[in-house]
């Protein structure tokens, strides 16, 4: 019997964070020193919810001001609502609720405390690889 994958197959483990007084630009600083787009964010060791990139450039985008971000904290644009799981749930639960939210991210937990983010690259990547074990390309010419 075939055990149904978990989402800890898949995320990305201990991610960065940032605090609810966090100036928004030293988020989005952080994201772009790490190459990603969504970053959890805590409440001294609890885990409160996730700021995006798109959200700070959205922010950025409507503002007369270049600096947009440097007055505002992250607790007054994060995303307190965040999906947030156990590491061990199943994936295919993870992948439909994500769909039905329209989300790009979950807040991956263990024992309550953060563990990891999962997103939507992460799916990606590993439907590929799914992809690419279960169906191997022939290297061929099989155009037609």
């Amino acid at each position: 019997m075939r055990h149904r994958p978990l989402l800890k197959l898949l995320m990305t483990p201990f991610p960065y964070s940032v605090g609810l007084e966090t100036p928004v630009s030293d988020a989005l600083e952080k994201m772009q020193a790490h190459a990603f787009h969504h970053l959890p964010v805590t409440d001294g060791h609890a885990l409160v919810g996730v700021i995006t990139e798109r959200d700070i450039r959205n922010l950025q985008a409507g503002s007369p001001s270049k600096e947009a971000g440097d007055a505002l904290a992250v607790k007054d644009m994060y995303i307190h609502d965040a999906y947030i799981v156990d590491i061990n749930e199943p994936l295919d639960n993870v992948l439909l609720e994500m769909a039905t939210r329209h989300i790009g991210s979950v807040l991956v937990t263990r024992k309550g405390n953060l563990a990891g983010v999962f997103t939507s690259k992460d799916a990606c990547r590993g439907f590929g690889e799914f992809m690419r074990e279960r169906f191997p390309h022939d290297d061929g010419n099989d155009v037609a």
